[in-house]
């Protein structure tokens, strides 16, 4: 029996590759490459910094996996141009179907569980309009960790008050669906690139392509 559905946010909900039409404005010729750069060293960094016990908030680690992504590039930059593409992030899109599935998953709890900040996401998720779906948006800063840890799963626990395998856990990254499941949820993937699992011991409940495909799915 599911109780409540737990989306991550990033990758999931919303495309953090719609930063790519911003990158090119500001460096014609390498917008893919820096999305791709950025994406992967900001996830990087939270789990070094979570590993090396030296919390900087997201908002901290996504300027500097920027800054190491343009420096990597050999791109010349000030702080306006950084600031102007980290704003992007307030504005991501979020894949088309998912104001569709939110609205089919409404008899349900309904959360996010994210890496980044409480003002990021709460942004992220108003302009969108997305906002009335949620119940709850909860941040990893208030641990000062990053998944996947199992302190940052245990906070959808207790601030929802449903067990853990009656929380479906949704996220379109391997690793945190990896840490999701190990934890104790019910989980599902959302492969969108037609990925292999990660090979970490423990595999989801549900692979799907898209949040429509996991609706039908479950129900």
């Amino acid at each position: 029996m599911i109780e409540a559905v737990v989306f991550d946010a990033y990758g999931t909900l919303f495309d953090v590759h719609s930063v790519v039409d911003a990158c090119e404005d500001s460096f014609p010729g390498y917008g893919e490459q820096i999305s791709q750069i950025w994406r992967q060293k900001q996830l990087e960094y939270t789990w070094l910094r979570a590993l090396m016990r030296q919390y900087a908030n997201f908002e901290e680690v996504n300027r500097d996996a920027l800054k190491y992504t343009l420096h990597q590039l050999k791109l010349k930059f000030d702080n306006t141009i950084v600031e102007r593409l980290l704003n992007v992030y307030l504005r991501l899109e979020h894949y088309s179907e998912v104001p569709q599935a939110l609205k089919a998953f409404q008899p349900y709890k309904l959360a996010i569980l994210s890496n980044g900040t409480t003002n990021m996401l709460e942004t992220v998720v108003r302009n969108t309009g997305l906002r009335t779906y949620f119940n709850d948006i909860l941040s990893v800063d208030e641990l000062q960790t990053y998944k996947p840890d199992p302190r940052v799963y245990e906070l959808a626990v207790s601030t929802l008050g449903v067990v853990k395998e009656q929380i479906l856990f949704v996220s379109s990254n391997g690793w945190d669906v990896a840490g999701g499941k190990a934890f104790g949820f019910t989980v599902a993937w959302v492969n969108r690139q037609g990925k292999p699992h990660e090979e970490l011991g423990v595999r989801p409940d549900y692979v799907v392509r898209n949040l429509l495909e996991l609706v039908d799915t479950v129900s």
